[in-house]
């Protein structure tokens, strides 16, 4: 079977991991993981772009090279990778030698058909940006939009790829594709270009920047960023090699919504069909975080932490809250208020107290093993078909890209699961002399544990830590194929539970954002 290929946008070696780092590895690694319930083979990748001008200047402020600098980067993105238990299959590195080695290829293919000419560039830069631009980017006042930072004004030669040519191609294929996702998105795209696009200056001189990948028909010049970084999704899984096709084209590229245009929707679909490479099946495009209503900022300083947050609270319960607070292709916003309340509401109190409520009768009434359940009344009925109605939803939001939808119903179930705990009381049964009462009591137990059973395999894609370990508590292994997890059934039957567990320890003190 032909594999699930998915990846994250590269991160710009450039700095720290910050929650929208976090934020698109997480909704990424939900849908890999979830793919892999439905027994689909999945390659997940994700890395660092770790060349340009912002890089070489970074590094020769602390009096490094540019190589040690992102050396120096690149162990903290893999951090934070393992602490949110990102279950990528590759982590690839623009400096490595498989992917120089593709870029440099690619180049040189199409310079060869004429696709790249050498040209002379007289306008201005953005160094921020790490890109030209145009006098119509300009504020009505005559300055430049803050985004860009300095723009300064420079004459040399460069080199172009024919970006133009391949306009009228890109429109027409949008016309007749759903590319990007969610839909809005790619009307931004098709908006864009109803302008005329220019040709894309692909190099960097020397003299103005070393450090990037040398052009390989012309040792003067390096390759502009964005054609660089752009390569890494084919690179990576052996582009020009008999090994390429077993992952190409790719079925979703994750990405924020900032880097939609022009580098991903309009330079790369145009640069694989110059090099006659099939594009990848869609672009899943995601909005930004904010904190509290405020767009998240290094120069304002609200910047989150999220491996901090994950080491108070845990990597699951920022999954959790990522997953469930973002509608895929909109903003989100953090506030931290909001992240206490689903901790101690859907995870402590919901989740949390259903696995200790049951495990602690389990432990003290069925040391020796999990009782079966012999009745089936109303409660258990209502219960079932609920769980029913659950599974069907939420199936249909994971393969819709609904995750924060999946979620809601998933908990709807749960709640329904500690409600009927209520309705049961099996801590008032237990003390009963009556025989009705012990069949029921060994019902609501059995009852209570496969649909705590079925809840965690239905969140273990935004979960997967704590599912695996609710499992184990259950006397089973880890989470598997949701074709043999998702029915109710009575496999836990006989299987010695765990001890009591808190699976979210209420917080002592609020912490900082």
């Amino acid at each position: 079977m032909k594999c699930f290929y998915i990846t994250t946008a590269i991160d710009y070696a450039n700095g720290s991991p910050h929650l929208g780092h976090a934020s698109e590895k997480t909704l990424t690694d939900v849908i890999a993981r979830y793919k892999r319930h439905m027994g689909v083979p999945v390659h997940f990748l994700t890395g660092l772009d770790e060349h340009g001008t912002k890089v070489q200047q970074s590094a020769e402020k602390k009096g490094i090279s540019p190589q040690q600098f992102v050396d120096e980067v690149e162990p903290l993105f893999r951090a934070l990778c393992a602490k949110l238990n990102i279950s990528n299959d590759d982590f690839i590195r623009t400096t490595q030698p498989r992917h120089k080695k593709v870029v440099q290829e690619c180049l040189q293919r199409l310079f060869d058909k004429g696709e790249i000419y050498k040209g002379e560039y007289k306008g201005y830069y953005s160094v921020r940006q790490e890109q030209f631009v145009t006098e119509k980017e300009r504020l009505p006042d005559g300055s430049w939009p803050e985004v860009y930072g300095a723009v300064t004004e420079i004459v040399e030669p460069n080199y172009y790829f024919r970006l133009s040519k391949y306009q009228d191609w890109l429109v027409d294929f949008l016309d007749h594709n759903d590319f990007v996702f969610p839909k809005f998105r790619q009307k931004q795209v098709v908006e864009f270009l109803k302008d005329p696009i220019n040709d894309l200056c692909i190099s960097r001189p020397k003299n103005r920047l070393e450090w990037g990948i040398e052009l390989p028909f012309d040792s003067n010049f390096v390759t502009y960023v964005w054609f660089d970084a752009l390569i890494n999704y084919t690179s990576a899984v052996g582009m020009f090699t008999d090994k390429f096709e077993e992952c190409w084209p790719a079925n979703w590229h994750v990405i924020g919504k900032d880097i939609l245009v022009p580098a991903h929707a309009v330079y790369w679909p145009i640069m694989l069909k110059a090099l006659g490479v099939p594009l990848p099946k869609g672009l899943l495009v995601h909005g930004w975080w904010h904190l509290s209503g405020q767009k998240m900022s290094k120069s304002v300083g609200n910047i989150v932490d999220p491996l901090a947050i994950a080491d108070q609270f845990g990597p699951d319960a920022l999954r959790y809250f990522l997953t469930r607070e973002m509608n895929v292709g909109q903003d989100a916003d953090f506030n931290f208020d909001v992240f206490l309340a689903r901790y101690n509401g859907d995870l402590a109190n919901g989740l949390g107290n259903l696995v200790s409520r049951l495990l602690n009768m389990t432990g003290k009434s069925f040391p020796e093993g999990l009782p079966g359940a012999s009745a089936d009344g109303n409660l258990e009925r209502d219960l079932k078909a609920l769980w029913e109605e659950t599974r069907t939803g939420m199936l249909a939001c994971y393969e819709g890209m609904a995750f924060h939808t999946a979620l809601e119903k998933i908990f709807v179930f749960v709640t329904a699961l500690n409600r009927y705990a209520e309705q049961r009381a099996p801590w008032k049964l237990a003390k009963s002399k009556s025989d009705d009462d012990r069949i029921l009591f060994e019902t609501s137990l059995a009852t209570m544990a496969e649909g705590l059973r079925l809840a965690t395999a239905a969140l273990a894609p935004v979960m997967p830590g704590t599912c695996d370990r609710v499992y184990k508590l259950l006397g089973l292994s880890e989470v598997g194929l949701w074709k043999d997890e998702l029915s109710w059934g009575t496999r836990l039957k006989g299987n010695v539970m765990g001890q009591k567990t808190i699976l979210f320890p209420k917080p002592e003190i609020k912490a900082e954002a």
